[in-house]
């Protein structure tokens, strides 16, 4: 009987051992899936005299796409030369996929990056993985900054230069030289979504 009394003891005991290591489990899970979710999210920054500061760690937001527009393919005289690597905000991206609205504040980055030389007529070339354009070197960089009450069309377009390296800071572009493309053409509140299967819901 001591003994049988011991043996459930002991499974009791063990039991009680792999709820605590499993409840620590679940709550380092959930922890670092809050920290996910909760991380900081990066607001447009300006100088003094209101140009627009290089986004940080760009690099390191969300993807929704590479539009590409090759010379070749253009008569020779594309507007944008290369692809458009476009990334936008992470904090920014998890409101619209909750909301289906670009919060004020959201930035898209698109960093330009020119095509290998071409080898056809058409500026293709031939690579391990078949014909095609395949990316060169980094162009500079265009940013896209949603704000109302500082914009009056609700966004702002600045150019970081159309070569490297990319500009410390840039001013507002006129309307005529970007915004009104975006306004005419992009389907949703001026962001071509429908170049990014991400956003385009």
């Amino acid at each position: 009987m001591e003994k049988k009394s011991v043996r459930i003891g002991l499974l009791i005991v063990g039991a009680a051992v792999s709820m605590a290591a499993a409840t620590a489990v679940f709550a380092q899970s959930k922890s670092k899936e809050d920290n996910s979710i909760t991380r900081t999210r990066y607001l447009p920054e300006y100088t003094a005299s209101g140009e627009l500061i290089l986004p940080k760690n760009f690099s390191e937001w969300v993807y929704v796409g590479s539009p590409l527009t090759p010379h070749a393919l253009n008569g020779g005289k594309a507007g944008f030369p290369e692809f458009h690597n476009v990334y936008i905000e992470p904090v920014s991206y998890e409101i619209y996929k909750k909301t289906n609205v670009f919060p004020e504040g959201t930035i898209f980055f698109k960093e330009l990056q020119l095509t290998l030389p071409g080898e056809n007529p058409d500026g293709s070339r031939t690579e391990p993985s078949g014909r095609g354009y395949f990316p060169g070197k980094f162009n500079g960089a265009d940013v896209t900054v949603k704000d109302s009450k500082r914009y009056p069309s609700g966004w702002g377009y600045y150019n970081f230069n159309h070569h490297e390296p990319k500009a410390k800071t840039a001013k507002l572009q006129a309307t005529s030289d970007c915004g009104y493309c975006h306004e005419a053409s992009a389907k949703k509140d001026q962001v071509w979504t429908q170049f990014y299967p991400l956003l385009d819901r």
